[in-house]
């Protein structure tokens, strides 16, 4: 969560000033463009820019300034000035808070966007007057925003770490293994399912590390460190496309800084004499 920031349901009557606005057309991410650097907009509302607002969420406050999350339609072209742009792409120009915020707009937009009609008896739901849930009038179910547990783990070997490859990671990168808690799983064995799932290894001392909010679409991600415990390397060919051990400083590419996976491998790489 980011620093200073005072999470909320229910905004002011009246606005003291223009607001941050994360307003986001499908994906993409409406950002403010000068000087080639982009920015989150502060604006009274995305009408002022002749922007179609579907719905409109608010967030909450981050240094005194009041925040909204929105969905655009469609067809919502920019203004002058103005660019729609990805998520993922914009962590250097937003930093750790504002990427942070943008994340937490893009699910409570997904969330809201899609919790439109109840799931149990289809009658069109209700927004909560004080908690971030929908309620269906007619039976009375609620809908809070989802989040999907999925734990993330760097193996240790020694000096060495495993680093494996998705089909859907960018050219070049590799990264530590991750994947989704199930039903009734424990963290811990969570760790060993996966890991024995996609490289056929066995891991003990089994530590968290840190946590992370991964909007994409709505992960929340559980960093871990294991030690290799034994087994012999053998990918899931219908998970990774490569794993390999790797000895610092000769590593392929990484994944985003933005990531806790870049955390988790950043930290080994200090504890092994390599700055990151």
């Amino acid at each position: 969560m980011p620093d200073s920031f005072l999470p909320a349901v229910t905004p002011p009557e009246n606005l003291p000033a223009p607001a941050w606005w994360f307003a986001f057309r499908g994906e993409l991410l409406l950002v403010r463009v000068r000087n080639g650097s982009p920015s989150i907009p502060l604006l009274r509302h995305p009408q002022d820019l002749s922007l179609r607002c579907l719905r409109s969420q608010y967030l909450g406050v981050l240094d005194g300034r009041h925040c909204f999350s929105a969905e655009l339609h469609q067809e919502s072209r920019p203004a002058s000035g103005m660019a729609f742009d990805n998520l993922r792409a914009l962590y250097p120009s937003l930093g750790d808070r504002l990427f942070a915020l943008a994340g937490r707009a893009k699910q409570i937009v997904d969330w809201d966007r899609n919790h439109q009609f109840c799931g149990r008896c289809g009658a069109a739901t209700v927004a909560h007057e004080r908690d971030r849930s929908r309620t269906c009038p007619q039976c009375g179910l609620e809908s809070f925003p989802r989040l999907s547990p999925a734990v993330i783990v760097l193996i240790a070997r020694g000096e060495e770490l495993l680093l494996s490859r998705s089909p859907h990671f960018p050219a070049g990168v590799y990264s530590v293994l991750a994947g989704f808690v199930e039903p009734g799983e424990t963290l811990e064995e969570a760790v060993e399912r996966e890991i024995a799932e996609e490289v056929g290894l066995r891991v003990r001392n089994i530590r968290y590390v840190a946590s992370q909010p991964w909007p994409f679409p709505h992960s929340l991600m559980l960093g871990f460190r294991a030690e290799y415990a034994g087994g012999e390397l053998k990918m899931d060919p219908e998970e990774l496309e490569d794993a390999l051990w790797c000895r610092p400083p000769d590593l392929p590419g990484l994944p985003s800084p933005a990531s806790i996976a870049r955390r988790l491998i950043d930290g080994f790489l200090r504890e092994h004499g390599h700055a990151p």
